[in-house]
């Protein structure tokens, strides 16, 4: 059984457009709902963006059945010990629908910017590893027992995403996570990238051109490719038989996750049709291909 993330940047948004979608999301079937996490929207830094742990925390009070996470927090921005205080209080106010989604960093021009974490890559994964060994042992599953524990204690599981695709990475996927994200401008890489996630399950970001119902679907095609085309095969149209087909050959993948991305800005008419038409029937039409 395959899980269905809607993926909403929180740019250019009103935090009530963002509760609306989330609702609708959750309304039509999606299972969860994540987030980007940056200092200024990537390339676009006139435009508003929310901040990532607090438009989760207002998202999380707003529904009852979506998990909330994120396409990644960025490592560089929290101290371990108060990301790990954070992850475990909206673990445990939201009864433990957070899923911690982590990365390295992918924008540097905002740690320039801001005066905020390494420019170097390599040293951003080495943190990483040491951060991620950290939070564990703030949660109590250090293992040797020697660290500072926090307390509370988590009261639930808080799965550990983690976003990435070079070789640093992937080990530590391999070492940490429960689930390893392809991002979408790398969807093309995924068959030979998802061996390398040893027993993290695998999910994938994907754009995503809804042709809707009632919809022309070359001028669809024409505006999500102007928008998105830089996304190469992390962009899909196609009507809800077509975006089957299509999800159905990543679940044959080992794909375990969805993390869908609207081209049209998730629009809820496309959340609702999309629930109705793709996520409801993918199930059997998956079987049926069986």
């Amino acid at each position: 059984m395959v899980e269905w993330y809607l993926f909403l940047p929180q740019v250019r948004l009103s935090a009530a457009d963002i509760t609306a979608r989330a609702r609708v999301a959750e309304a039509s079937g999606f299972d969860g709902i994540a987030f980007i996490d940056h200092l200024e929207a990537p390339g676009l830094p006139g435009e508003s963006i929310w901040e990532a742990m607090t438009v989760a925390s207002w998202v999380a009070a707003k529904t009852e059945r979506l998990r909330i996470g994120h396409l990644v927090l960025c490592d560089a921005f929290r101290h371990p010990a108060v990301l790990a205080k954070q992850a475990v209080t909206l673990s445990d106010a939201s009864e433990g629908r957070f899923d911690l989604g982590l990365g390295s960093g992918s924008w540097p021009a905002e740690f320039t910017r801001f005066d905020v974490g390494q420019l170097d890559p390599v040293a951003r994964v080495t943190q990483l590893g040491r951060h991620l060994s950290l939070i564990k042992q703030y949660w109590g599953d250090g293992g040797d027992g020697d660290g500072a524990v926090q307390l509370p204690k988590r009261a639930h599981p808080i799965p550990l995403v983690l976003g990435g695709s070079g070789p640093r990475m992937m080990e530590l996927v391999r070492n940490h996570a429960d689930w390893w994200n392809l991002q979408a401008n790398h969807i093309d890489r995924l068959p030979k990238l998802a061996p390398n996630a040893g027993d993290a399950r695998v999910s994938v970001q994907q754009m995503i051109g809804f042709v809707r119902s009632g919809s022309d679907p070359q001028t669809v095609r024409e505006v999500s490719t102007r928008r998105f085309g830089n996304l190469g095969a992390g962009l899909i149209c196609g009507d809800a038989d077509e975006l089957i087909g299509y999800f159905a050959g990543l679940a044959a993948q080992r794909v375990e996750r969805f993390y869908v991305w609207f081209a049209d800005f998730a629009a809820p008419e496309s959340l609702h049709e999309f629930g109705e038409s793709v996520i409801k029937p993918f199930s059997g039409a998956v079987a049926g291909l069986r």
